[in-house]
């Protein structure tokens, strides 16, 4: 969807931004739907179980920084390309990342295969903790490959007009998984039943699945290929500019994210009953919190587009937009999650500690919804698309280092 100059004002602007945000934001939500799908039925299997696989899945978590950093770099110069008609500089910078991505995928592959129990040591000093997660890294390992070429694949089409075909793939790959994980975890129908190992077997094949739709979709007529000649043949110029953009983001994400798996190793050495209820609640956030995440990359996305067009008055403008909306979907997202927190107290099988720890959770996660959703608008969507990568990188920083980790530690 190429954005027209001017864009028939407000009216055109919003109805651009939908298009991109509704399918970005229920993608997300699909995705955070899969965690809440292992977390429901291994908690019925176990809180053991489900403490596990949610400490094991912060490999995941880490992985996904990565790729987030990597797809971000890619939809600004994508997104700018596209507004400029490039499409041989678009499958440059395709080829280019997806063979940086490959590489990434690969370390935390043989890592998950090979040293499972060292990466669970990091996390929880429990050995039936440990076991469990082992299990799980092993078996979801392969996932990380398919999911490194996948999502560079998935950010190409969001970025070149087919976000839409980009959420149905995404999106199915998702339901395959959720389906799965209830065929091998409980062993329904003619399927083995494998406990954790079905959960992790399950996102393996959903990833698989993933990956050869979107490279069928990429053969298309007027679609942006993957060119292997381009994987070899690196533009240095494009390749100096992508990182430009790309490093700071993804120091950020790095930053931001490998912070908050220390939440992670706080609860694990606090026991199995902080584990699940911080499991829990972060799957709650993130469910939730999918309307903002898909406001801050659609938002991004028509930033990157005005500029590429050379119309730096039209970006401020829709920036300014953006910031405003941000604010009134960070109010509606805490005043959801406050409405919805007695229901998943009484749903949610915990124990009575777990319950305790994961009420006050909710609360606190509701008050700093607002301050979340702006903060993913201006940071992680309209500062890069405006070339500005590197506050996010400061900011997180010193919030998370300097205040929230250490403090995180003490209390």
């Amino acid at each position: 969807m190429k954005l027209q100059k001017n864009g028939g004002g407000n009216a055109g602007f919003y109805q651009k931004l939908f298009a991109l945000v509704l399918p970005i934001a229920f993608q997300q939500f699909m995705l955070t739907a899969v965690s809440a799908s292992d977390a429901l039925m291994l908690g019925f299997v176990s809180q053991d179980s489900l403490s596990a696989v949610s400490l094991a899945g912060q490999i995941t978590f880490v992985f996904n920084l990565f790729m987030g950093g990597l797809t971000m770099g890619t939809s600004i110069l994508a997104a700018q390309y596209y507004g400029k008609g490039d499409t041989l500089s678009i499958e440059k910078i395709f080829a280019y990342v997806t063979k940086v991505s490959f590489l990434i995928s690969a370390v935390f592959f043989l890592a998950s295969l090979f040293v499972p129990e060292l990466l669970m040591r990091i996390f929880t000093p429990e050995p039936q903790l440990i076991a469990g997660g082992a299990t799980y890294l092993r078996i979801v390992a392969a996932s990380y490959l398919f999911t490194g070429i996948s999502q560079i694949y998935l950010c190409i089409l969001k970025n070149t007009g087919y976000a839409m075909k980009s959420m149905i793939i995404g999106s199915t790959a998702v339901v395959v998984n959720i389906f799965l994980n209830a065929a091998l975890i409980y062993g329904l129908w003619f399927f083995p039943k494998m406990g954790i190992a079905g959960a992790a077997l399950a996102t393996s094949i959903s990833k698989l699945l993933e990956l050869a739709w979107a490279y069928v979709e990429s053969l298309r007529e007027k679609h942006v290929r993957l060119h292997v000649r381009f994987c070899f043949a690196v533009d240095k110029l494009l390749a100096r500019d992508y990182w430009r953009y790309s490093l700071p983001m993804l120091g950020d994400y790095l930053v931001w994210g490998v912070g908050f798996t220390m939440y992670s190793v706080i609860m694990g050495h606090l026991g199995s009953d902080a584990v699940a209820a911080n499991s829990i609640a972060n799957i709650v956030k993130n469910l939730i919190v999918s309307f903002c995440t898909g406001l801050a990359n659609g938002g991004g996305i028509i930033v990157g587009n005005e500029l590429g067009m050379g119309d730096l008055k039209q970006a401020k403008k829709y920036g300014g937009l953006l910031w405003k909306m941000a604010i009134v979907s960070g109010i509606a997202s805490g005043l959801l999650l406050v409405a919805l927190s007695p229901l998943i107290l009484k749903v949610t099988a915990l124990s009575p500690q777990a319950t305790e720890y994961l009420k006050w959770m909710l609360v606190l996660c509701a008050c700093y919804m607002i301050a979340k959703s702006i903060n993913m608008t201006t940071i992680a969507g309209i500062f890069p698309a405006g070339g500005d990568s590197k506050f996010g990188l400061i900011c997180d920083t010193i919030t998370m280092w300097a205040f929230a980790v250490p403090v995180g530690f003490l209390a």
